[in-house]
């Protein structure tokens, strides 16, 4: 992914205000990046717009060398399902589904067969290690453990990008460290992983980290 002089501007009830301001910025297939930045620097804009939930004001940006601009919605939504993982402080998992139900929902919104998407499910539980936990509901689990669902429910379709939006927030030391060691052997099958994070042992792990402040990557 690659952004091109990006800029981001919100109309705001006394004025506008600048969330980029013509930031340059590209990650590589099987880089692993953190961004760290205060609150309102613009970090979770930047995210936003890679994960193709915003667009840009001004500027470029091209998922896998292809101008998204020049895309219709629905070529936007099926590169969100199909190429794009996501990863959240909050989990975000239904509660009253299991976790191999939860890894597959969003598999069933993209209309794939059910052996299909049972073997992928199974398959990324497995990859962070809850393989033993199939049948288990969000209550019966650990921070953690949740945490790693909602990995595997990101990974399960292969994507070609993770974007991690503070996903250690909720979580103690130890299951914060397998959180990043899962983030990092994402990398090693080519996926790149972008991360917002306010904790510093989890941005030291990555290949590359960047800063914003008031809009601008430092």
């Amino acid at each position: 992914m690659q952004m091109s002089n990006v800029s981001k501007i919100y109309k705001g009830k006394f004025g506008e205000i600048k969330a980029l301001d013509s930031v340059d910025f590209c990650l590589e297939e099987g880089e692993y990046c953190a961004v760290t930045g205060r609150s309102g620097s613009g970090k979770s804009t930047l995210m936003n717009i890679a994960g193709l939930l915003d667009s840009p004001t001004d500027g470029e940006y091209f998922f896998c060398g292809k101008p998204v601009g020049d895309m219709t919605s629905r070529e936007l939504t099926a590169i969100r399902s199909r190429s794009i993982g996501f990863v959240f402080q909050s989990f975000n998992l239904i509660s009253n589904l299991t976790a191999l139900e939860n890894v597959e929902l969003p598999l069933i919104y993209r209309g794939m067969k059910k052996n299909e998407r049972r073997k992928l499910a199974v398959r990324a539980l497995e990859s962070v290690g809850l393989y033993d936990r199939l049948t288990h509901k969000p209550g019966e689990m650990s921070g953690g453990q949740r945490q790693r669902v909602a990995i595997a429910r990101a990974v399960a379709s292969q994507p070609k990008l993770i974007l991690a939006d503070e996903p250690t927030g909720n979580l103690d030391p130890k299951a914060s460290g397998e959180v990043a060691q899962l983030l990092r052997a994402l990398t090693e099958s080519g996926c790149s992983v972008l991360l917002i994070t306010h904790d510093e042992n989890l941005a030291r792990q990555a290949d590359r980290r960047v800063s914003i402040e008031s809009g601008t990557i430092k």
